[in-house]
């Protein structure tokens, strides 16, 4: 397990000596915490992927005629080598 020295490094942290010594302190609750969870036995548990049961619903993709380069550039005030042409946005 890292001590909390390696996690400040890491995190590059430039802590006070007060500051240190709370925040070791408060990490040292919390991975304490988590090694109470290191004795229990999962063995016999299936991983938990979701906590909801409803999956994704997806529509099926279903393709359709879309309109044509020729037919949208018809409806185009101006055009230039097959683009839509519009005035520069910026200078």
């Amino acid at each position: 397990m890292s001590s909390f020295k390696d996690y400040e490094n890491m995190a590059m942290l430039d802590l006070s000596d007060d500051e240190r010594v709370r925040l070791k302190e408060r990490f040292e609750q919390i991975a304490g915490g988590f090694s109470a969870l290191d004795g229990l036995d999962t063995d016999d548990i299936e991983p938990l992927v979701s906590v909801s049961e409803l999956h994704n619903i997806m529509r099926e993709d279903i393709t359709f005629k879309t309109i044509s380069r020729d037919e949208l550039l018809t409806n185009a005030p101006e055009q230039q080598d097959g683009y839509v042409s519009v005035p520069a946005a910026i200078d």
